[in-house]
């Protein structure tokens, strides 16, 4: 993956625009557009600046590819690159994971639901 492209998700990922990536780099729009799209050479001071607005280190923002996972909270700003997922088995087992945990929320809200009719019909 190009590091144009790996600026372009990561920061879609961290749910900026362009236009709010330009205007916290000091440049236009356009001018920003054309680093996305690899019609500009990036300087390392740019490169840093751009780490840095995407809160990660620039070893992590070089190195990013397909095999990154992002772990954190996805509403609103707050994502963060916290580990590599290096193989297909490691992806699975962390899906299964997530699901066994989604599962037991599940389970979780189904168990309150049928508290608080409980507690409804008591109240009558």
């Amino acid at each position: 993956m190009e590091l144009c492209t790996k600026v372009g998700v990561i920061r879609t990922w961290k749910g900026l625009t362009q236009e709010e990536m330009a205007a916290k780099l000091g440049m236009s729009p356009t001018g920003y557009a054309k680093i996305e799209r690899g019609e500009t050479k990036l300087q390392i001071h740019r490169l840093e600046k751009i780490a840095e607005i995407l809160e990660m280190e620039l070893k992590d923002l070089v190195s990013f590819d397909e095999k990154m996972i992002f772990k954190g909270s996805f509403h609103g700003k707050n994502v963060q690159c916290q580990y590599y997922i290096s193989s297909a088995v490691e992806l699975t087992q962390e899906l299964e994971n997530m699901r066994v945990k989604l599962e037991a929320k599940d389970k979780e809200n189904q168990l309150l639901q049928e508290q608080v009719v409980q507690l409804k019909k008591s109240l009558t």
